[in-house]
């Protein structure tokens, strides 16, 4: 089967259509090269958002497979987006997608994949790349894990050029845990603490849309900022910004009886994330190079209201 290749007009599919497909949208009806950009969704609802956007709409649901026989031989690049299902072990949405895709009489040239830097699981804090071993300690991980493993097998034996983008903790100006400082939410005392990672939303659609451009075959991209913080000084960054109180300081243990285990998770988990990939092979450039920079522009913004 052959892999897809238009000159003209690049039909681009975005699959998942949250906060981040938007700004890659804007990035895309921006961009000096020609794009259709389709949109999958699920609610009919969106149709006319996404349409007035700039986008085609297109509706199907990853979850059942029959509603997506339109996608095949739909487009030449595709940005899968979507979260894997929210129980069991594999990401059957993506397994579904590629299945549909693989049903055209040509294939995509490029599939770029957003996934979790949580496939690395806990590092201890160490410094780690994208050679690191995969280590997912939660089935939400896992199911990530899995997607990666369906997608870079997928290319491998097709020839569609994938890349993954591993995104930590995402934050935008209307992203910022404000919310969890108003409630006094705890969090890790200093000796407890673990070390975080962070990406602005704007910078997450740019890396996407770079990938589509500069992504090798079956490469792998962290794509976190230069930040270097635990989550607890992240908190106290926002909070200061805010003139909201910090956030109080408890052990692990008190932590483990007074927090949801969704939230412990993340407080499991510490790794230092390096980014050279990412800067010398997809030539981003951060808009916003620390959540320094990204809380001081929400800041601005909320103050020009």
């Amino acid at each position: 089967m052959a892999v897809g290749y238009n000159a003209g007009v690049q039909k681009i599919l975005i699959v998942g259509s949250g906060d981040v497909a938007r700004r890659i949208l804007s990035h895309l009806t921006q961009s000096p090269f020609r794009a259709r950009v389709y949109a999958l969704l699920r609610d009919p609802a969106r149709a006319a958002t996404w349409r007035d956007a700039g986008a085609i709409p297109v509706l199907a649901d990853l979850d059942d497979r029959g509603s997506l026989q339109r996608l095949a031989g739909l487009a030449d690049l595709v940005l899968h987006l979507a979260p894997p299902p929210s129980t069991g072990s594999h990401d059957t949405r993506t397994r579904n997608l590629l299945a549909a895709l693989s049903k055209g009489k040509s294939l995509p040239r490029r599939l770029v994949y957003v996934s979790t830097t949580g496939v690395y699981g806990d590092c201890g804090g160490a410094q780690i790349d994208e050679t690191r071993r995969l280590n997912p300690e939660s089935s939400r991980a896992g199911r990530r894990v899995d997607a990666e493993s369906c997608l870079r097998a997928w290319g491998q034996r097709t020839g569609v050029k994938v890349s993954v983008l591993r995104a930590p903790g995402i934050y935008a100006a209307d992203r910022l845990p404000v919310e969890r400082l108003n409630k006094a939410m705890p969090a890790l005392c200093e000796p407890d603490d673990v070390y975080t990672n962070h990406i602005h939303a704007d910078d997450l659609a740019a890396a996407c849309v770079a990938a589509l451009h500069r992504g090798g075959a079956n490469r792998v991209y962290n794509v976190v900022d230069d930040s270097d913080l635990k989550m607890a000084e992240y908190f106290d960054r926002v909070a200061d910004a805010w003139g909201l109180p910090r956030a109080p300081r408890i052990s692990r243990a008190a932590a483990e009886k007074t927090l949801s285990p969704v939230q412990m998770s993340f407080m499991r988990e510490s790794r230092r994330i390096g980014n050279q990939r990412l800067k010398n092979e997809l030539k981003l450039r951060f808009a916003y190079p620390t959540v320094d920079v990204g809380i001081a522009d929400a800041l601005a913004r909320r103050n020009a209201c």
